[in-house]
C-alpha cells in the first residue's frame, strides 16, 4: 500500500515520497490547490524512480469483458447531480483490463478533496459480493452533460485505461480515442503506455459552459501534467495544456496521439468478404502544414506495419477524420460508423520542427484499433527539463482549413483495362473547383515515386456535385525498392491549387 499524503506538503521542504498522490480513499481532508499544483507534483515525481501501480484485485474482479460491463455506476449517485450543476461525474470500477487505481479529487474554492470509493456507488451483478472493508478504488471516470437534449445528461467524455480518453460532440457515438502521450508507437520493441494516475476535477459554476480537468501522468520514462478545458457542443472543444518532465531523453515521443480503427473501404477491399461498403472509425489523415499545404492521406489496412512521416515546421493542424457521413456509406445500423467523430488537433503556440507521424497496422477485424497518428518533435525531449505542448482538440464531423480548396470525398482503386495497371479514381467536392463550369480548363499534378502514370483526366462529376480525377498507375514490381509506392495528386489552375493534395502509399 502506498503512503497516504496531502497536497499541502507541496510547499514544505521535506522530500516527497516516490508516489506522492496515494491518498486514502476514505479521507475527506481537503488540501490547497491551484494551477501549479499538478505541474509541481509531476516535476517532483520525475526526479524519482518510477513506481508501478498496484494492480492487485479480488479474483471476482479479474474477469472478462462481459463481467466487467456488469459493474455499473449508479447514475442516481453521480457527483453534482443533486446540486443541479451543468456537468455530472460517474466513476468506473476497477476490473478486467483496468486494474490500476486512479485517484480522483474534486476541486472547489481553491481546495481539493478526495472522491471516496464505496461499493454502494455501484450496481453489482447478482451473487457478486466484495470482501468487507475493501477500498478498491476507481479505474477512471466519465462526464455527462446536456449535449443532445436540454433535459437529458448524455455521456460527453470518458477517461479510462492508461492515458486514453474519448469524447463526443452533438449527434455522435464513440469512435476514435486520444491519449496523453505515445511512447514507441510503431517502433521495434515494446511500446510504453504512460498512465493518468490522478485527476482533479474542478467543480463548475451553475452557468458554466465548460469543465476543467487536471491530470497527473506517469510512466517509466516520463511524468507529466495536463489541464483539459472541455466545452461540449455541435463541435466539442478541449483546450489541452501539457507539460512533460522526462526521466530519460525521449527521442521517439508522440505528442497529441490519436488512435483509431480502419478495416476496409472502397480503395482497400483486398480479401474482404463483407456486406458493408466500408468499416472504419476514421477514413483519412488530414494535415494543414506550416507551408499552408492541405494534405489528405487515405488510411489503409496494410499487409504489414507501415509508418509514414510528414516532415513539417510549425504545423497548423492534423487529425484523423471520418468524412463519409451517410448511412449508405456503411449500412451498419448497430455500429453507426457514419456518426463517429473526427478529431482535429490545432497546435496553440510554436511546436517547432518535427513530423506528423502515421502508423498503420494490419487488422483482421473491426474490434481492434490499428491506426495511430501523432506529432513527433525533431529533437529529443531532454531529461530534467520541462517541455510544453498546448493544443485545441476539435471533436467534430469535419474541420475547415482552406475552404477555397476542394476536398477528397472518396478514393477508389481497381483493375485498369490493361491488367498490369491499377485504376485510381478520386472524387473531389467543394471549394473553387466545385463552382467551375464543366468546360473550364484545369491542370493536374499527378506523380508516383516509382512506376508509370498515364491517362490522367479531370472532369466534372454532376452526380456528386464536384469533380473526378482519375489516372492509371503501372507499378514496377520487379524493382525491390519500388514495392511500396508513394502516389501524389491534385488539381490546379493558373492561380494555384484547386484541391487539397492527395497522398497515398500503394503496396502490392
Amino acid at each position: 500500500m502506498h503512503t497516504a499524503m496531502s497536497l499541502a506538503v507541496l510547499g514544505a521542504a521535506r522530500p516527497l515520497p516516490a508516489w506522492p498522490m496515494a491518498a486514502a480513499a476514505t479521507s475527506s481532508a481537503s488540501s490547497p490547490f491551484d494551477a501549479l499544483t499538478v505541474p509541481r507534483l509531476a516535476r517532483e515525481l520525475s526526479r524519482r524512480p518510477y513506481q508501478a501501480p498496484d494492480e492487485t484485485l479480488p479474483e471476482l474482479l479479474d474477469a472478462g469483458y462481459d463481467a466487467y460491463r456488469d459493474l455499473r455506476f449508479d447514475p442516481r449517485q453521480a457527483l453534482w447531480r443533486k446540486e443541479g450543476l451543468p456537468f455530472q461525474l460517474q466513476m468506473f470500477h476497477r476490473g478486467f483490463l483496468f486494474k490500476q487505481r486512479v485517484e480522483l479529487w474534486r476541486v472547489h474554492d481553491g481546495h481539493a478533496t478526495p472522491i471516496g470509493y464505496s461499493p454502494e456507488l455501484f450496481d453489482f451483478p447478482p451473487g457478486v459480493r466484495l470482501p468487507a472493508g475493501e477500498g478498491l478504488g476507481f479505474a477512471g471516470f466519465r462526464v455527462h452533460a446536456r449535449l443532445n437534449d436540454p433535459d437529458y445528461f448524455d455521456e460527453l467524455i470518458a477517461f479510462l485505461g492508461a492515458s486514453y480518453f474519448r469524447a463526443l460532440a452533438k449527434g455522435h457515438v464513440y469512435g476514435l480515442s486520444a491519449r496523453g502521450l505515445a511512447l514507441g508507437s510503431g517502433d521495434p520493441g515494446a511500446e510504453e503506455f504512460p498512465l493518468f494516475r490522478a485527476f482533479w476535477i474542478e467543480q463548475p459554476a451553475r452557468t458554466a459552459d465548460h469543465l476543467v480537468v487536471h491530470a497527473l501522468l506517469d510512466s517509466l520514462s516520463v511524468a507529466g501534467a495536463f489541464r483539459f478545458a472541455i466545452r461540449p457542443g455541435g463541435e466539442t472543444l478541449i483546450d489541452v495544456q501539457s507539460r512533460l518532465y522526462p526521466r530519460v531523453d525521449l527521442a521517439r515521443a508522440g505528442i497529441a496521439p490519436l488512435t483509431s480503427m480502419f478495416e476496409f473501404d472502397a480503395g482497400d477491399r483486398v480479401g474482404t468478404d463483407d456486406y458493408r461498403p466500408a468499416v472504419h472509425d476514421s477514413d483519412g489523415l488530414a494535415i494543414f502544414n506550416g507551408r499552408r499545404e492541405q494534405i489528405w492521406r487515405p488510411l489503409s489496412n496494410p499487409p504489414r506495419v507501415q509508418i509514414s512521416a510528414f516532415a513539417d515546421e510549425g504545423p497548423r493542424g492534423f487529425g484523423l477524420m471520418q468524412r463519409k457521413r451517410a448511412f449508405s456509406d456503411y449500412v451498419d445500423i448497430e455500429a453507426r460508423y457514419h456518426d463517429r467523430p473526427s478529431l482535429w488537433i490545432e497546435p496553440l503556440g510554436p511546436w517547432g520542427k518535427g513530423a506528423v507521424t502515421l502508423v498503420e497496422i494490419p487488422t483482421a477485424d473491426e474490434y481492434h484499433d490499428n491506426i495511430v497518428a501523432f506529432w513527433r518533435p525533431e529533437r529529443p525531449l531532454r531529461a530534467g527539463q520541462e517541455h510544453r505542448f498546448d493544443y485545441r482538440m476539435h471533436w467534430c464531423d469535419d474541420h475547415g482549413w482552406q475552404r477555397g480548396l476542394a476536398t477528397v470525398a472518396s478514393t477508389r482503386m481497381g483493375a485498369a483495362p490493361d491488367a498490369a495497371k491499377r485504376l485510381v479514381v478520386i472524387d473531389l467536392v467543394g471549394g473553387r473547383l466545385g463552382a467551375l463550369p464543366g468546360e473550364a480548363e484545369v491542370k493536374t499534378d499527378v506523380w508516383a515515386s516509382h512506376g508509370e502514370i498515364s491517362n490522367v483526366v479531370a472532369y466534372p462529376n454532376p452526380q456528386a456535385g464536384g469533380w473526378r480525377l482519375s489516372f492509371e498507375f503501372r507499378p514496377r514490381t520487379e524493382n525491390a525498392e519500388g514495392r511500396d509506392v508513394e502516389l501524389h495528386a491534385r488539381v490546379m489552375d493558373a492561380q494555384g491549387p484547386l484541391s487539397e493534395t492527395w497522398l497515398y502509399r500503394w503496396s502490392p
